[in-house]
């Protein structure tokens, strides 16, 4: 009990010193507010008011259609241009999408001759460019069919694609963004604030005071990480209520306390891991340049950014180690599938293996580096 005690004491202090930190203070309601909800509103990746232009040769009813059905927000108000204006708007970035409507299109749509539009697309806006030749597609068939069948020479398909999209059914790039987001400023706060407490211990001179008194380094090192751990938890937590759920309209379809529990037990590692590399470095700009070198493979290539599923193989097996793999799949899971605990369990088995060997991995090294000091 006394040293359980003095473990409490400590992450006291640890929350003392960092209510009087205005620049830490600072750094963690930003990330959790302005951060995730520019993140998530200003970074969407699907098809929204693509620049559209249109050259009809052809002038007909269906034609007329044809451009009608592009509007926003998929598109922009398609722009009717002539042939010689087709090349100069894409290589000036005028257009994304350029359709060329041959002569005589209606004509030989009726009389089954099946010909051809041609799109031309830019494709150094590369999301755009893929996503939106799929719509294109999809929406001349469509108005193709309907002319098709108004006319009385409607030929149906053999069967009709019925597409179902699940948990996101507006594919709404903001429910993604703003989640996906919020895992990642938990990661990379997490890690900043526990080795910034360290460094700030030891550029203060307080940490060879700790180890005058009576104090163990586990003790110290446990404070550290309760202590931030919390700070960020809480933090996570209001970030999910007042800015994912509340100013993004992110509907949660899962249990927000096992959400929490596995964030707690990310933040477990993570603090490890921020305590670990404070060891290795001796001031905050040698900290900020390492902390670079592990977040970005973290958030990279933990299936935040793109599906695992793409990866190389040995990446993947690889990025079982990290804590954030198994953070991402187990939030993903929770919050937009609405999993439960029989779904999420080896997660967070994961979870708490990871973290018991970054905190021994950390504690020997802060146990030496004291030592050394």
């Amino acid at each position: 009990m006394a040293g359980f005690w003095k473990i409490w004491r400590l992450g006291l202090k640890e929350l003392r010193s960092l209510w009087h930190d205005p620049v830490l203070l600072g750094l963690i309601a930003a990330s959790f507010t302005l951060m995730v909800y520019t993140a998530a509103k200003a970074t969407r990746h699907e098809l929204r008011n693509a620049p559209i232009a249109v050259v009809d040769h052809d002038r007909s009813h269906l034609s007329e259609r044809i451009i009608t059905a592009f509007y926003p927000p998929r598109f922009k108000t398609p722009a009717r241009i002539a042939a010689a204006e087709l090349d100069p708007g894409l290589d000036s970035g005028l257009y994304t999408f350029v359709l060329d409507i041959p002569a005589d299109f209606e004509r030989d749509v009726l009389q089954g001759r099946n010909p051809q539009i041609q799109v031309n697309i830019d494709a150094t806006r590369m999301s755009q460019a893929y996503i939106g030749a799929g719509y294109i597609q999809n929406i001349v068939y469509d108005e193709i069919t309907e002319f098709m069948r108004r006319a009385g020479k409607a030929a149906q398909p053999p069967f009709r694609l019925v597409t179902r999209v699940m948990f996101n059914p507006n594919l709404e790039g903001v429910w993604f963004g703003g989640v996906m987001e919020l895992m990642n400023q938990v990661t990379l706060i997490s890690i900043i604030l526990t080795g910034a407490a360290l460094i700030r211990e030891r550029e203060h001179g307080t940490l060879e005071h700790l180890m005058v008194m009576p104090l163990s380094p586990f003790q110290i090192m446990t404070a550290k990480v309760w202590a931030n751990g919390l700070v960020i938890l809480i933090a996570a937590a209001l970030s999910l209520a007042l800015v994912v759920q509340g100013a993004l309209g992110v509907p949660i379809a899962g249990s927000i306390a096992l959400f929490l529990l596995g964030t707690a037990l990310h933040l477990f590692s993570t603090t490890s891991i921020g305590i670990l590399l404070a060891t290795m470095v001796r001031s905050m700009p040698q900290l900020g340049l390492l902390i670079i070198l592990v977040v970005l493979p973290f958030v990279i290539l933990s299936g935040a950014v793109t599906p695992r599923e793409s990866m190389p193989e040995q990446v993947r097996t690889f990025m079982l180690a990290a804590p954030t793999t198994h953070y991402v799949s187990l939030a993903q899971a929770i919050l937009y599938r609405g999993a439960g605990l029989d779904v999420v369990w080896p997660q967070l088995c994961a979870l708490v293996a990871i973290g018991s060997v970054a905190f021994a991995g950390a504690l020997a090294r802060f146990r030496r580096s004291v030592s050394l000091a």
